[in-house]
C-alpha cells in the first residue's frame, strides 16, 4: 500500500474551493499513480491500441482524396478496387485495436478499484476510534463505494480517451495543414477559443462535482441513520422530521447536480458549436480554394471529411474533461482518509509480553481530547479541560475492580487506555510493569478484552459474533463462553443454534441478548485481562442475577476493571475506585466506601433508585 503522508486528522471532511486551482485536476489524478504504476503496461498498451485505432481512421479521408482526384476525376477506375480494400482493410484494424483495447484494460482496472478499496479498508481500521467519532459513516462509505467506482471508470475509458481524443485532434489539424496550410491556419484560429472556454467550464464543474460528491456522502449518512434507528423513529413518531430532512438533503443534492448539467451542457454547447464552425469555414475557403484553382475537388472532400471525422473526438472532450473532474474530486476524497496518519500505532521496538500476569497500573494519567485548532482545522490541538486529570490506580493480577463514578467523569475513557483505543495525553498505563506503548497492539489486544456497554454485533450467525476475536474456538469453547455470559439458553432455542444468523447489528434479538453475546464474546479467549464497561446495564432482574453467578466465576482467574452504576455489579469486585473530577478520590471495599464515603453513598444510592 502506498505510505500515507504524514497529516494530522481532520475532523471533518472539508468543503471544496469555490474555484478549483489551476493545474489541481492533473495533480489529483497523478496522486493515482502508486496504484496504477503495476499495471502501466496493461494501460499504456490498452491507450496505444485506442491511439492506433483512431488514427487508423483517420487514414481513410486521404483515401477519398486519391479516389476523387484519381479514378473519379481522371475516369480511370483500375486504381479503385485496390482503393476500396484499403478502406475495409483500415476499418477492419480500427475494429479489431478497439476490440483489443478493451480486453487489455479491463482487469488492470478492476484490480486498481479493488486494491485501492482494499487499502482503504485497512486503513480504517488502524485509524483511531475519534476518527471514527468525528467521520459520518455515509461519507466514508461513499469513497469506498462511488468514489472508486468513478475512478475505476475513468481509468477505464474516459482518462484513455482524453488523451486518445485530444492527439487525434491534433494530429488531424496537423493533417488538414498539410493539405492546405490556410485551412489548418483556420482552424487553429477556432481552438484558442475552443481551449480557453473549455478549461474555464471545467475548472468550475470540478468544485461543483466535489461538492456533489460530499452531499451524496451525507445523504447516505442519513439513509444509514434512518435504517438502523427506524425503531426509535416510529415510535417517537419523527418519521415526518426526518423524511423532511431526508428531502431537504436530497433537493440540495439534486441543485448541485443540475447545477452540473448546466456546466456540462455549456461545455457541450462550446465544443459542438465550434467543429460545426470549423467544418462551415472549411467548406467557404475550400469552395473558394477550388474556385481559384488552388485546392483540388479532391483535396476539399478530404477536409471536409477530416473535420466531420474529428466532430467525436473535439466534442467528447467535454465529456472527458467532465469524468476527469469527477475523478479528480473522487482521487482527493480518498486521499483526504488515506492521508490521515494513524496515531494508535506499534512502537518502533515492541516489547514481548510472553506471559501475562496481568498487573494493570494507571500512573498519572492524563487525558484530554482533541479539538480543531484555529489556524488549521486539519492539526488536533489539545482541548482546554482534561477529562482525566492525574490518575493513579493500580490492580493487581487476578483483582476485581469496580470503577464508580458520575455519568461523564470519564469511566469509559479510561478502561478504553488499556487495550489503547485510546492513548494518553501524559502518562502511562502499564500492564506487567511494561507501557502498554510499548507493546505491540495485537499482543495487547489478546491479553485484554473489552465489553462495551453498547453491544456492537455483526450481521453473522451467532457462533461468528462470539468467535470474532478467536476465529478457531471450536463450538465446545463458544457453548462455555455462552454458559458463562448467561446467554446459552436463548442460543439453544433458536432456529439454527449456533448457525442462526441474527440480522444487522444483532437487531433481531432484545437489548440484553446482545449484550449477552457481547459478554460472551469478551471471555471466550480467557484473557488474562478483562474490561468490561458496564456490562450489565441492559439486562433484567433475573437474567443479571443469573450473569452475575457465572461472572464471579470467570472474574476469579482473571484480572478486571469493571465500569459500575449498579450497586449489584459492584459487590462482583474486590475493592472499588472512585471516579470524580478526573481523579481517582478513594479506593477501598465497597462496605468500606459506603461506611467513609459520603459521594460514593450517594452515587449508589441514586443509581439503586433509577434501578
Amino acid at each position: 500500500m502506498p505510505a500515507p503522508s504524514s497529516q494530522a486528522q481532520s475532523s471533518e471532511p472539508p468543503d471544496p474551493p469555490a474555484v478549483t486551482p489551476a493545474g489541481s485536476t492533473l495533480g489529483a489524478l497523478r496522486r493515482l499513480r502508486p496504484y496504477t504504476r503495476p499495471h502501466r503496461r496493461a494501460l499504456l498498451g490498452s491507450g496505444a491500441a485506442a491511439l492506433a485505432g483512431t488514427l487508423a481512421a483517420l487514414v481513410v479521408p486521404l483515401v477519398t482524396r486519391r479516389i476523387v482526384d484519381g479514378p473519379i476525376t481522371r475516369g480511370d477506375l483500375s486504381p479503385l478496387p485496390w482503393l476500396i480494400a484499403g478502406v475495409v482493410a483500415l476499418g477492419l484494424v480500427e475494429a479489431a485495436l478497439l476490440f483489443l483495447r478493451r480486453r487489455l484494460v479491463a482487469r488492470p482496472t478492476t484490480a486498481i478499484e479493488a486494491r485501492m478499496r482494499a487499502d482503504l479498508y485497512a486503513h480504517l481500521q488502524r485509524l483511531p476510534i475519534s476518527f471514527h467519532d468525528r467521520w459520518p459513516s455515509g461519507q466514508l462509505l461513499s469513497r469506498a463505494i462511488q468514489d472508486l467506482s468513478t475512478i475505476r471508470r475513468f481509468l477505464a475509458f474516459a482518462g484513455v480517451f482524453l488523451v486518445v481524443n485530444t492527439i487525434t485532434a491534433i494530429v488531424g489539424i496537423a493533417v488538414l495543414g498539410a493539405l492546405s496550410w490556410f485551412l489548418g491556419v483556420a482552424i487553429l484560429v477556432l481552438a484558442v477559443p475552443l481551449v480557453t472556454l473549455t478549461l474555464r467550464i471545467e475548472k468550475r464543474f470540478t468544485a461543483v462535482a466535489r461538492r456533489a460528491q460530499d452531499q451524496a456522502g451525507d445523504l447516505a449518512t442519513v439513509v444509514e441513520e434512518s435504517a438502523l434507528g427506524i425503531r426509535v423513529l416510529r415510535s417517537l413518531g419523527r418519521g415526518r422530521e426526518i423524511s423532511a430532512r431526508f428531502l431537504a438533503d436530497s433537493r440540495g443534492l439534486r441543485g448541485t447536480q443540475l447545477r452540473m448539467v448546466r456546466l456540462r451542457a455549456a461545455l457541450w454547447c462550446v465544443l459542438v458549436l465550434l467543429p460545426e464552425l470549423a467544418i462551415a469555414v472549411i467548406l467557404g475557403l475550400g469552395t473558394y480554394g477550388v474556385a481559384t484553382g488552388v485546392l483540388t475537388v479532391g483535396t476539399l472532400v478530404a477536409a471536409v471529411t477530416i473535420m466531420t471525422y474529428l466532430y467525436w473526438p473535439i466534442a467528447s472532450l467535454g465529456w472527458l474533461l467532465t469524468e476527469a473532474g469527477n475523478a479528480a474530486a473522487a482521487s482527493r476524497r480518498y486521499w483526504e482518509v488515506m492521508d490521515v496518519s494513524p496515531a494508535i500505532v506499534d512502537a518502533p521496538s515492541p516489547v514481548a509480553l510472553p506471559a501475562v500476569r496481568g498487573r494493570l497500573e494507571f500512573r498519572n494519567v492524563v487525558f484530554r481530547y482533541a479539538e480543531a485548532g484555529p489556524a488549521d482545522p486539519a492539526i488536533g490541538t489539545e482541548a482546554a479541560g482534561p477529562v482525566l486529570d492525574g490518575v493513579d490506580l493500580v490492580v493487581e493480577p487476578g483483582e476485581t475492580m469496580a470503577l464508580v463514578g458520575a455519568t461523564g467523569s470519564g469511566k469509559s475513557v479510561l478502561t478504553s487506555l488499556v487495550a489503547r483505543l485510546a492513548d494518553v495525553t501524559s502518562g502511562a498505563v502499564l500492564l506487567d510493569g511494561v507501557d502498554v506503548r510499548s507493546l505491540r497492539l495485537a499482543d495487547l489486544r489478546r491479553a485484554v478484552a473489552t465489553a462495551f456497554e453498547d453491544p456492537v454485533l455483526i450481521s453473522a450467525s451467532v457462533r461468528e459474533n462470539v468467535a470474532l476475536g478467536v476465529p478457531d474456538a471450536s463450538d465446545d469453547e463458544v457453548w462455555e463462553a455462552l454458559r458463562i455470559a448467561g446467554a446459552a439458553g436463548f442460543v439453544e432455542r433458536l432456529p439454527w443454534g449456533l448457525r442462526t444468523r441474527i440480522g444487522e447489528q444483532g437487531l433481531s434479538l432484545s437489548g440484553g441478548q446482545r449484550q449477552r453475546l457481547a459478554l460472551a464474546r469478551a471471555v471466550i479467549g480467557r484473557p488474562p485481562v478483562l474490561v468490561l464497561d458496564d456490562p450489565l446495564s441492559a439486562l433484567d432482574v433475573h437474567t443479571e442475577a443469573e450473569v452475575e453467578a457465572a461472572l464471579r466465576s470467570v472474574l476469579g482467574g482473571v484480572t478486571a476493571l469493571v465500569v459500575a452504576h449498579r450497586p449489584s455489579t459492584v459487590q462482583l469486585a474486590d475493592r472499588v475506585a472512585l471516579l470524580d473530577g478526573g481523579r481517582i478520590t478513594a479506593v477501598g471495599t465497597h462496605r468500606e466506601l459506603l461506611v467513609e464515603n459520603e459521594t460514593y453513598r450517594n452515587l449508589l444510592s441514586g443509581e439503586l433508585v433509577r434501578s
